[in-house]
C-alpha cells in the first residue's frame, strides 16, 4: 500500500518537466518530487506511474519510493508563476511524490559513455519498457539517473519518470497484447542487453495476483469516469488482463535488433547533417542542439 504524506513545505518547482513537477518537504520529514492531478498529462500519467513503477520495484529494479501526496496549493503561495499557481490550484488533494534522490545525475549520453551498466541489468530494464510500452527512455531522453554521486557507495542506475508508458490506456479497443514496438533508440541499447535472459527470469513473475495488487494501489479518483467502463474495478481488472496478456506474448513483442553505439553515432552524424542541409543559410550558423542541454545540468531536479 502506498504510504500517505501532508505536504507541508513547497521548495520549488521542476520547470525543466513538460508536467511542471514540484519539490516538497512533508509531514514525515521526506523531501519528495510531486507530479500534480492538474498537469496538461492529465491523471493517466499518474496511473502509469504508480503502475510501472511498482511493478518495477516488485521485479527487483531501483526506483525510488512512490507515496500519496495531499496538498493544499495555500503552502506555495510564494510561487511568482502565474501558470504554476495554476497547476497548483487545480491539483489540490491527492497527487503523487516520488522519493528525492539527492545528488542524483541525469544518465545522459555523455554519462553513458564510461558508465558501466551489466548487459542482464540493461536486458531487465529495455524487457520492463518493452513489456509496458514505455517510448520515452531513449539515447535523447533517458528518464534514468546515477545515484548516489558521491560518498562511498557505488552509483547505480535508478529508474524514473513512466507516465507516458501504458499507451496502450489512451485507446483501449486498439490495444495489441503482442504488438511489437521500435526500441532500437532505446536508451541502454548498445550495452547489448540480454533481454532473452531477462525474459525468462521476469515473465514468469508477473502474475495476475502481482498485477491485482499493484492497481489495487492507484487511487479510484483516477480510474473514475473512464470510457467505456463502469467502475475503477473494471479499469484495474483492463489493465491486468492487458500486461499479465503481454508477459505471456513476449516472444511477438521481445527487442532484441539494438544498433552498436558506433551505428547510432553514425546515425546521428547522418542525421545532423541532413537538418543542416535543409537549414537557410542563416540559421546553419546556429547550433544544433536536439537532444542535448543548453548547458550542463543537475540531475537531481530532473527526478520527475
Amino acid at each position: 500500500m502506498l504510504r500517505g504524506v501532508v505536504a507541508t513545505r513547497y521548495i520549488a518547482p521542476l520547470r525543466s518537466g513538460g508536467s511542471v513537477p514540484g519539490i516538497v518537504e512533508a509531514d514525515d520529514l521526506g523531501t519528495y518530487v510531486v507530479k500534480f492531478t492538474g498537469s496538461a498529462q492529465g491523471r493517466k500519467a499518474l496511473v502509469a506511474e504508480v503502475i510501472v513503477g511498482e511493478l518495477a520495484r516488485a521485479l527487483g529494479l531501483r526506483f525510488p519510493e512512490l507515496v500519496l501526496v495531499h496538498f493544499d496549493p495555500v503552502i506555495a503561495d510564494s510561487e511568482p508563476l502565474q501558470e504554476v499557481r495554476e497547476l497548483h490550484g487545480a491539483s489540490a488533494g491527492l497527487n503523487l511524490g516520488m522519493d528525492y534522490l539527492p545528488g542524483a545525475k541525469d544518465f545522459t549520453p555523455e554519462v553513458a559513455k564510461a558508465f558501466p551498466v551489466d548487459p542482464l541489468e540493461a536486458g531487465r530494464i529495455v524487457w520492463l519498457d518493452a513489456l509496458t510500452v514505455n517510448v520515452d527512455r531513449t539515447v535523447h531522453s533517458s528518464n534514468l539517473m546515477v545515484w548516489p554521486t558521491f560518498g562511498i557507495a557505488t552509483p547505480r542506475l535508478w529508474l524514473i519518470d513512466h507516465g507516458a508508458a501504458l499507451v496502450f490506456h489512451h485507446r483501449w479497443d486498439a490495444s495489441d497484447p503482442g504488438k511489437a514496438y521500435d526500441f532500437r533508440h532505446h536508451a541502454l541499447g548498445h550495452y547489448a542487453p540480454d533481454v532473452r535472459a531477462a525474459d525468462a527470469e521476469l515473465a514468469p513473475k508477473v502474475t495476475r495476483e502481482l498485477l491485482r495488487a499493484i492497481t489495487a494501489e492507484v487511487p479510484d479518483a483516477w480510474l473514475a469516469a473512464e470510457e467505456g467502463f463502469a467502475t475503477p474495478d473494471d479499469v484495474r481488472t483492463a489493465y491486468v488482463d492487458y500486461l499479465h496478456a503481454r508477459a505471456g506474448a513476449s516472444a511477438a513483442w521481445i527487442p532484441t535488433n539494438f544498433p552498436a553505439r558506433e551505428e547510432l553515432a553514425a546515425e546521428e552524424a547522418l542525421r545532423a547533417a541532413r537538418t543542416q542541409q535543409s537549414r537557410p543559410d542563416w540559421l546553419k550558423r546556429v547550433p544544433d542542439l536536439h537532444g542535448r542541454p543548453s548547458v550542463e545540468q543537475d540531475g537531481s531536479v530532473h527526478l520527475r
